[in-house]
């Protein structure tokens, strides 16, 4: 019985002993970490404290004055402004992986945006604007500020002009005109004699013309003399 219990005081002490020894091992190790940051930081102090010197000899032969104060102002403000730092780069990064994102697609709209053009190009759209810039360029060159105040003034009546002819009452009549010119033969047109000419009055044709001309000049003075009124 006793030397049962011998033997689990032994086991218990021979669990001590190993568990001793792999915390004075964890700390025999934490204290290596320690000594070996601690010969790093004299190490890069005396590296800081060397470039330091070299730096404030540098700056003295260069005639430039370091104010310490001012770096030791700027440094805190560093320190305290590591998170605005952090984001500003941060939006560096993300910038960056933006633009090498949207590279293929940029180059892509640039790919199509030549293509267009060449299109373009090719159907003459700039043949026709360079025509056009000269036609702008002899209205110009032939039409006076007076002449463009002028057209201003006009332009409602212009465009009403422009109106009316183009009903199809209207384009119709100038097609049939134009249409009758086309068919005359005006190289060899026929002499009248003034009883001739008295004859082919006597035809419903040329009754029914004189009635058209003579309506419309009496239309065209009754126009003349409503407006007249109308603007005094």
């Amino acid at each position: 019985m006793e030397k049962t219990e011998t033997i689990e005081v032994q086991g218990q002490i021979d669990d001590l002993n190993k568990k001793l020894d792999i915390i004075l091992e964890e700390i025999y190790i934490q204290k290596q970490k320690r000594q070996e940051v601690e010969d790093l930081v004299k190490d890069l102090s005396i590296i800081g404290n060397d470039v330091f010197k070299a730096s404030v000899d540098e700056l003295d032969n260069a005639g430039i004055e370091l104010d310490t104060e001012a770096l030791k102002s700027l440094f805190f403000r560093l320190l305290r402004n590591v998170s605005t730092l952090n984001d500003v780069v941060e939006l560096g990064e993300s910038m960056a992986d933006l633009a090498k994102d949207g590279a293929p697609i940029i180059h892509q709209i640039g790919l199509q945006g030549i293509n267009y053009m060449n299109e373009i190009e090719q159907k003459g759209y700039f043949d026709f604007i360079k025509a056009l810039l000269e036609v702008v360029d002899n209205v110009v060159t032939h039409f006076t500020v007076d002449d463009v105040k002028l057209l201003a003034e006009n332009v409602v009546t212009i465009l009403e002009t422009v109106k009316n002819m183009t009903q199809p009452e209207m384009l119709g009549a100038m097609n049939n005109a134009l249409t009758v010119y086309k068919m005359m033969e005006t190289h060899d047109i026929q002499e009248y004699s003034l009883w001739k000419a008295f004859k082919e009055m006597r035809s419903p044709e040329m009754k029914k013309g004189i009635g058209f001309m003579i309506t419309f000049l009496k239309n065209i003075a009754g126009q003349k003399t409503e407006i007249s009124t109308n603007n005094k």
